[in-house]
């Protein structure tokens, strides 16, 4: 891979070129992804969406808006970190092409702050709530009206893929979605493969599966002109990685492993103590400890501490990542770089206190319970009204479903995967007060 074709500024439907060293400087076209995203409903949603703790009541959790801008923040400056790096080596790029450092801050930025624009309700668990509805629920009857693939896309519903879908499909009157920079789609997509076949190796881009069979055209035509090396495995292509989703996900990994913790240490899951002396682990190198000694309150402790850890873990990140280029241009680097940092011990330590003391909390739990009630049921209401109205048998309940719910996902198409795939991609981009709001009304709990 080169830099020049994975820095693409194409939109989709461009007829002509366009060019870094004709780009306004006041109004960089990376910037307008950003601009563009910030902007979408979609986005606006992530604020009332799981981060960590489902419905929570409290200021102190993070949702997935909060969590999204964060990630976006560190990803700017890594890509900045990076990008500066980069041109000193490949001087040709800001010679010849016109490309500056802030650049790749700029793509790794959007990218980032749409990392999680297409997980539904509930966290991970709400993509485990649709793909279970599927596999062992009411909608494992659909087995035999699809393909391998299209059942696969279903049952292993993946919000990275379903975020390519909304950051990408045309609407009526909108053609191309939000029509962002193919180097930013590029960036944003972690894992550049089809849902078949599942975990193909051990390569991290192959953990899970980056979008759904109507999307696959347009995904290759991104994939393409953004220059991703194609390969062959089980007799199905995938693509290597954009080098820049390295650094998103590194972000990523940055933020929830340490934001998710604070938020434990807040809400008092964590002994402020023991939490707070594992954050010091990972920072001994850079703590002023007369600084940190003069701190009176657990917040400024934590903010102290949670400045340092981020700062040391973007430095290693940018790191590991110019160490490895070459490796990672030739689609090679097979693992993420934070799990290649000389503090995986620490960051493996804290993420097994953030497992017990939170994610697995009783709290968390017992919603997450709720969550695969409230979307198997929103789920199965709209699948049986769909499959109803397409056989000509609609009851007088099933129309009302459908005329509640507008043309929030197209119930007419003759195709079931694309009626199915936009039942899903609809549930998905419910919040979760409106997931319970809507499942409330279903079971006459609300009126």
């Amino acid at each position: 891979m080169n830099w020049e074709q994975l820095l693409s500024l194409k939109r989709q439907g461009d007829k002509n070129k366009r060019l870094r060293k004709e780009q306004d400087e006041t109004r960089l076209g990376f910037e307008v992804d950003y601009d563009r995203i910030i902007f979408s409903s979609a986005f606006r949603s992530l604020q009332d969406k799981t981060q960590v703790i489902p419905l929570s009541k409290t200021s102190f959790v993070h949702t997935r808006l909060t969590h999204s801008l964060e990630v976006s923040v560190v990803g700017r400056s890594l890509g900045r970190v990076v990008g500066k790096q980069i041109l000193e080596k490949h001087p040709h790029l800001a010679e010849v092409y016109g490309y500056k450092f802030n650049d790749f801050g700029a793509i790794v930025a959007a990218a980032a702050l749409a990392h999680d624009i297409g997980n539904p309700p509930f966290g991970h668990s709400g993509e485990k709530a649709i793909g279970e509805y599927f596999k062992t629920g009411s909608g494992n009857r659909y087995k035999e009206q699809i393909t391998a693939k299209q059942y696969q896309d279903l049952i292993d519903f993946e919000g990275n893929a379903n975020g390519f879908k909304i950051l990408t499909e045309s609407r009526k009157g909108i053609e191309g979605g939000l029509r962002l920079s193919y180097a930013t789609l590029g960036a944003f997509m972690k894992y550049p493969k089809e849902s078949l076949p599942t975990k193909p190796t051990k390569h991290i881009a192959h953990k899970k599966f980056g979008y759904f069979q109507n999307d696959v055209s347009f995904f290759k035509e991104v994939a393409e002109e953004v220059g991703l090396l194609s390969y062959k495995i089980d007799n199905e292509y995938t693509y290597s990685r954009h080098p820049l989703t390295f650094l998103v996900e590194a972000a990523d990994d940055i933020c929830y492993t340490i934001i998710d913790f604070e938020d434990g240490i807040n809400l008092g899951w964590i002994e402020e103590e023991y939490a707070l002396e594992y954050l010091i682990k990972l920072v001994k190198n850079s703590i002023n400890t007369s600084k940190y000694n003069n701190l009176v309150t657990t917040a400024d402790r934590l903010s102290y501490l949670r400045s340092l850890a981020i700062n040391t873990l973007i430095q290693e990140a940018a790191s590991v990542f110019i160490e490895n280029e070459e490796q990672i241009l030739s689609g090679t680097f097979d693992i993420a770089l934070i799990d290649k940092s000389k503090y995986q011990a620490q960051i493996n330590d804290i993420i097994k206190i953030s497992i017990d003391k939170i994610y697995q909390s009783k709290e968390v739990t017992e919603k997450e319970i709720a969550g695969y009630e409230i979307l198997a049921t929103l789920l199965d209401r709209y699948c049986v009204a769909t499959d109803n109205f397409n056989q000509d048998i609609s009851s007088n309940y099933d129309k009302l479903i459908l005329r509640a719910e507008g043309g929030n996902f197209d119930y007419k198409n003759e195709d079931v995967y694309t009626r199915l795939i936009g039942i899903c991609n609809y549930v998905a981009s419910l919040t979760d007060g409106n997931a319970l709001m809507k499942f409330q009304k279903i079971r006459g709990l609300q009126i």
